[in-house]
């Protein structure tokens, strides 16, 4: 017997897959905006720091913050993906498969996403920043 949601867990839950499956390509593209631009709109006007905060700290935080977020992403859709199955012979077969399939696309979205973050915040940190 299938068990009706009522609408607002509905509506949470299709928000979570959503974030699920496109959490970790936003943080990547707030990684890719926050780091690169910070480095060079502060070397650009010739500091070292940003507000009295070193600059590879403020590349940090603009690495690890999109990091955790993507991670957390990657968990939501491997929550959903274990916890959404198609059962055979219910009624919402059709879009319990779409919901499992997005959760599936999460997934591996997620872990490029958190790659991509990992190796450019390697790259951000490791170049020397402000090199003329």
């Amino acid at each position: 017997m299938s068990e009706r949601l009522s609408p607002r867990a509905a509506l949470v839950g299709g928000l979570l897959l959503w974030f699920a499956v496109l959490g970790g390509v936003s943080a990547w593209a707030v990684h890719a905006l926050a780091a690169w631009s910070i480095d060079e709109l502060a070397c650009e006007a010739g500091h070292d720091n940003l507000a009295g905060f070193p600059l590879t700290g403020a590349i940090a935080l603009a690495v690890l913050l999109p990091a955790a977020g993507a991670a957390a992403a990657l968990a939501a859709s491997v929550l959903a993906w274990r916890r959404v199955r198609p059962n055979h012979g219910d009624g919402d077969e059709r879009s319990t498969g779409r919901a499992h399939l997005l959760a599936f696309v999460g997934l591996w979205l997620n872990t490029l996403a958190l790659a991509m973050i990992a190796l450019g915040g390697v790259a951000a940190l490791v170049l020397p920043p402000c090199q003329r």
